[in-house]
């Protein structure tokens, strides 16, 4: 904003701060700069939970391959992960549990995820690599020839 502008604004919507100094207004803006953002608390976030993001999705991708059902992460996964750290580690197990997450709707989201990229990459090598496909005479169910 320009200087006049700016000054301006601060007369008509600000009324009770044009006799503060320029040292409120730099405190003022220390503070707005150190407050807590989105991208801040997910870096830190990232830093603490990447073990159990990693978990998650590594237990979302033996889910499907059992064939259980995806509930069967958070009936029956995590409270064996609990009783074993609590039995042979001895260690509380809340807060390791806290960062695991493995909600259906997580377990599918992260399925979804993986096999679309899954399908990506199978796309992008299929188009780009050369291949052939040798085809024979075939017949359906019904005995009807391709």
């Amino acid at each position: 904003m320009k200087p006049s502008k700016l000054q301006d604004h601060l007369r008509r919507c600000h009324p009770d701060k044009t006799e503060k100094d320029l040292k409120y207004f730099q405190t003022l803006k220390d503070k707005f700069q150190k407050r807590p953002t989105l991208d801040r608390m997910f870096a830190t976030m990232s830093q603490r939970n990447d073990d159990g993001l990693r978990v998650s999705y590594n237990i979302s991708l033996l889910i499907p391959k059992s064939g259980k059902p995806h509930t069967i992460g958070e009936k029956l996964i995590l409270p064996a992960v609990e009783e074993v750290l609590k039995t042979v580690l001895h260690k509380p197990a809340s807060d390791i549990i806290k960062r695991i997450p493995l909600s259906n709707n997580t377990v599918e989201k992260r399925i979804d995820e993986m096999s679309s990229d899954i399908e990506s990459f199978l796309c992008n090598y299929l188009q780009t690599t050369h291949f052939s496909i040798q085809l024979d005479e075939s017949t359906l169910p019904d005995n009807a020839a391709l």
